[in-house]
């Protein structure tokens, strides 16, 4: 008999006529996972069928439970529930079924078993199953049990855009309830969060450490916390979990962040999303190819050679993070500016022509583009795939003649706000200030050299 034969053999004896079983998918301590199909809407489908039987008052409770918060939630990064049952082939030991949405991929316990995801699929995970926490919290649920087994991956462009399904809520229980005293009998030791062991407090700060803890494994391929159940759970009250260096610096402090052992010091999901959509621009600028901008019809007029240098950088560093842009950079004359990390070096000349462009549209004053690709005044014009938006404010000299620029650009859409648009201006007058006094020295020295 074949394995797939041994499969189909081990199909619950009844369940509706519309579901024509296939084969099983995953087995677990309390409950088989099978491939079916429902023949009246035509779709694949899986079903969940537990496996213990519901003669236990408290048995039954969870089985309820699990269906009953399944059915409450809606979100494309959670696994759909279609149906559910009872299955009472035999009448003395009725089992509850769950009909769900079928996801045609591994979970993430099995990706990894052949090696670690690149940095850009972490991020992307993690963007998927922070949406998923977020939807499940504001709901007043807690999931408890986050771990690579419950995150199910869909195999479409899985060599880049993972898309990851969050599933099991079995032991789902509502925020703020204290940790059970049987919490190491779930077998997810390895992903429990300090609380969860400790039997304190369980806020949505305990899912964050989880997912923290799956996610790293996501991007080393190794277990944070091995072991025995209980050298494994006693471990992560001592020492954080390690995030070798070959993870990126954003990555690994969104990582670490998460995973902080007291819940008042994890960053909160919204903010880690946050960092994933950064960390993913990251990955793309990283690996982006040159690609040339067109020369812009007139430059800013020319100065006497103005280098960039630690003041400048002093500038744009200040304005990104004011303004919470990935890559801020000054353009005088020829271009010659400083810039984040987040800006290849390989365009750094390109994005100097972009903000001299930028300079030439309007010349009224300082402007900014919510998103380059829809925008009249750059569309067609900006191919540096991840400039999405981008703010500029003139640098004017104290004549009033326009000699450069201050740009902020994000790899994201977004809306500059008149905060913002202040923040360049007072910050473009420093610019313009050290441009002014460098020419009045070198006016100087040039005088006196005569």
């Amino acid at each position: 008999m074949s394995a797939e034969q041994e499969q189909r053999v081990a199909a619950p004896a009844q369940l509706p006529d519309r579901y024509r079983i296939e084969h099983v998918i995953g087995r677990g301590g309390t409950a088989v996972v099978y491939s079916a199909h429902d023949t009246l809407l035509n779709r694949p489908v899986a079903i969940k069928v537990f496996t213990a039987p519901t003669d236990s008052a408290r048995v039954l409770r969870e089985q309820q439970h699990e269906a009953q918060t399944l059915a409450g939630l809606s979100h494309h990064a959670l696994v759909t529930l279609y149906d559910a049952g009872v299955e009472d082939s035999d009448p003395d030991q009725p089992h509850i079924y769950l009909v769900m949405e079928r996801i045609e991929g591994p979970d993430l316990g099995q990706r990894l078993r052949s090696g670690a995801l690149t940095p850009v699929q972490v991020a992307y995970l993690g963007l998927d199953l922070c949406d998923a926490l977020l939807y499940v919290h504001e709901r007043g649920w807690l999931h408890r049990d986050v771990k690579p087994a419950n995150v199910l991956l869909a195999d479409r462009n899985s060599d880049s855009r993972l898309r990851g399904k969050l599933s099991d809520f079995g032991i789902a229980t509502v925020l703020g309830t204290d940790a059970d005293d049987g919490e190491f009998t779930v077998g997810t030791a390895a992903y429990l969060s300090p609380e969860q062991v400790e039997g304190g407090l369980l806020e949505a700060a305990s899912d964050v450490y989880s997912l923290g803890l799956v996610l790293i494994q996501a991007a080393t391929g190794r277990v944070s916390y091995p072991g025995a159940v209980i050298e494994s759970a006693f471990a992560r009250l001592t020492r954080d979990p390690e995030i070798p260096d070959s993870v990126p610096q954003r990555l690994a402090s969104v990582l670490s962040g998460m995973t902080r052992r007291s819940p008042r010091d994890r960053i909160p999901l919204a903010e880690a999303r946050a960092q994933f959509e950064r960390a993913i621009a990251d990955e793309i600028a990283r690996d982006a190819p040159p690609v040339p901008l067109p020369l812009p019809p007139r430059a800013p007029e020319p100065i006497a050679d103005v280098p960039p240098d630690r003041e400048f950088a002093r500038i744009t560093g200040i304005a990104a993070r004011l303004i919470r842009a990935p890559s801020a950079f000054v353009v005088v004359g020829e271009p010659g500016f400083e810039a984040s990390a987040f800006v290849p070096e390989a365009h750094r000349a390109e994005l100097a022509q972009l903000a001299s462009r930028a300079l030439l549209v309007d010349r009224a004053g300082g402007w900014s583009v919510d998103d380059v690709h829809t925008d009249p005044r750059t569309a067609g014009a900006v191919r540096f795939a991840p400039v999405r938006s981008m703010a500029v404010q003139p640098i004017l000299a104290e004549d009033g003649r326009k000699v450069g620029v201050l740009a902020v650009l994000d790899a994201l859409p977004r809306t500059f706000g008149a905060d913002d648009a202040a923040t360049l201006v007072d910050l473009a007058h420093l610019v313009a200030h050290e441009v002014d006094l460098r020419r009045a020295v070198r006016r100087a020295l040039f005088s006196r050299e005569r």
